[in-house]
């Protein structure tokens, strides 16, 4: 085995690859917003009163647990646009993972709702706060804090995982890496480049979580808790 090692090739097309690293967190961090939301929306769903509404949120979040990620993908974007909604890529890609990760968010949001002590429940009900007050003040704020590593690491995931999206011609880093190597011929040190890229971004995003948790849970700050 003899092979010589030149990254000044694919290093030449670092324009390109600067712009898919942008659509790669751009992509990511859409449908970590998203994605967040409906997820709290279907935990509090399953943790309600409306039992018809915990059944449908329960088998969307199974749904979407126990199928292929490639293959929501393919149905989000050939699926809608079979029926004339026409999306483009970046679009697509991004309602994809939003109804990914929100299921996953679900879950780990509906642990830490189920984690909150039912004596912080019944003295909210003593002070006459209404269910919305309840959740506002008493139930997501802990509950979330609780769960806050565990949504971090899921989302870091949904970045890296982002890299499906190439699939549909997304333009987001594995995309322009492939697009490259299929130019230079230089598959090593394209993906060699490529998987350092992604190692820093991962770490881009969790500074970003860690910055949010110090604003967001003071509690934390106070007692130095890692994120």
């Amino acid at each position: 085995m003899n092979y010589s090692f030149d990254f000044s090739v694919p290093l030449a097309y670092w324009p390109d690859f600067l712009a898919g690293a942008w659509t790669t967190l751009a992509l990511s961090l859409s449908a970590t917003v998203f994605g967040f939301l409906v997820g709290v929306f279907c935990a509090l769903a399953k943790t309600g009163s409306q039992k018809w509404l915990a059944h449908l949120a329960s088998a969307y979040v199974e749904l979407i647990r126990n199928t292929p990620l490639l293959v929501q993908v393919f149905i989000v974007y050939f699926g809608l646009s079979s029926m004339g909604l026409q999306l483009g890529a970046f679009a697509a890609a991004t309602i994809a993972l939003v109804i990914n990760v929100a299921a996953y968010t679900s879950e780990i949001v509906r642990a830490g709702i189920d984690s909150i002590p039912k004596g912080q429940l019944e003295a909210a009900e003593c002070m006459a706060l209404s269910r919305w007050q309840t959740l506002c003040h008493v139930v997501l704020p802990p509950a979330i804090e609780r769960v806050y590593p565990a949504l971090t690491s899921q989302y870091v995931l949904l970045m890296l995982a982002s890299s499906i999206c190439s699939q549909i011609s997304a333009e987001e880093l594995t995309a322009v890496a492939n697009r490259i190597q299929s130019d230079t011929f230089r598959s090593v040190e394209t993906y060699l480049i490529v998987a350092v890229a992604y190692l820093l971004m991962s770490l881009v995003m969790r500074g970003i979580f860690w910055l949010l948790a110090m604003l967001a849970f003071p509690r934390l700050r106070r007692l130095g808790t890692p994120i």
